[in-house]
């Protein structure tokens, strides 16, 4: 009985305290309602400090969820240099934001200034950022792409225009052996809050292949030699190694490599040449050639 008693002492003791008027300065944040299409607000820290009279009750309203003040870009601002500018009347926000049981008696800055930029849209580039430890004997056909290739952003043209690509989160695949596809989420700039991505991951793909190593004799030209001096030279082939589908094996010949030595670029006095590789097919990878100089003489 004595813990009932108490129970309703503290209960009416409540109702009492919220009964009651009190007078007391709160922050609002602001919300904005009908912001033009072609105009973005910077993300300013804008709130107003607004001081109230009401009773308790109405308090516990303010206390339990941040309270906001709406402003309508339409009606309530006007549009000035770089910024919009919200210049409202005391007895107007009290009119039109809070009921009659509310008091509003001062507010705190009088007039509120919102930065604002044109709205830009680009597509930037993705660069992937990934390590591929591949199974013996199997590699990626092409090389990795992502889906989408490219991301969307939307946003104030003085951010919009610093960005020019966006980069994945480093990943690591181990021991592939089949083809790849796996989401991977965007690095997305640090603070984006005015910013609008179309996404904020890509799926990483590549087309894995067994991969075989051939090698093929590809003949040796000389180029730019002085008009009226013939020389004699050896080798006159090269072995070149290279890493290449099973698929794509047969399809390469010796026709699809040339191997060129610059007569101009001769080293020193000595008589040898550089030998390099000038054509090759996309299929192939890891492309070397066992010879490194070519000797020569000149005959005439």
């Amino acid at each position: 009985m004595f813990i009932l008693f108490l129970l309703f002492a503290f209960i009416i003791l409540i109702f009492t305290k919220l009964s009651k008027e009190y007078t007391n300065t709160i922050v609002f944040d602001i919300e904005k309602v009908n912001v033009p299409e072609e105009n973005v607000i910077l993300n300013d820290s804008v709130v107003l400090n607004i001081t109230l009279k009401t009773h308790g009750f109405k308090w516990l309203r303010y206390y339990v969820s941040k309270p906001k003040i709406k402003i309508d870009f339409i009606n309530d601002v006007d549009k000035e240099d770089g910024v919009f500018l919200w210049n409202k009347s005391k007895a107007y926000l009290d009119n039109t934001q809070f009921d009659e049981q509310v008091e509003l008696l001062n507010i705190s800055p009088k007039r509120l200034a919102f930065r604002y930029d044109v709205n830009l849209v680009k597509k930037v580039p993705i660069k992937i950022n990934a390590t591929v430890n591949f199974h013996p004997g199997y590699d990626v056909a092409d090389k990795l792409v992502s889906d989408p290739d490219s991301i969307e952003i939307i946003g104030p043209n003085v951010l919009v225009s610093k960005i020019h690509h966006l980069e994945t989160e480093d990943v690591i695949f181990n021991d592939v052996k089949s083809n790849l596809s796996e989401i991977t989420n965007l690095k997305l700039p640090e603070n984006t809050s005015d910013l609008k991505f179309s996404a904020n991951s890509i799926t990483i793909k590549g087309d894995v292949e067994k991969f075989t190593e051939g090698t093929l004799k590809i003949p040796v030209s000389i180029i730019n030699a002085p008009k009226g001096v013939k020389l004699k030279y050896f080798p006159k082939e090269v072995n070149v190694s290279y890493y290449i589908s099973l698929s794509h094996f047969n399809s390469v010949t010796n026709k699809d490599f040339k191997v060129v030595c610059d007569y101009t670029k001769a080293v020193g006095n000595q008589s040898l040449l550089v030998p390099e590789l000038v054509k090759s097919p996309k299929t192939a990878k890891n492309i070397k050639m066992n010879q490194q100089r070519i000797e020569f003489i000149i005959i005439k």
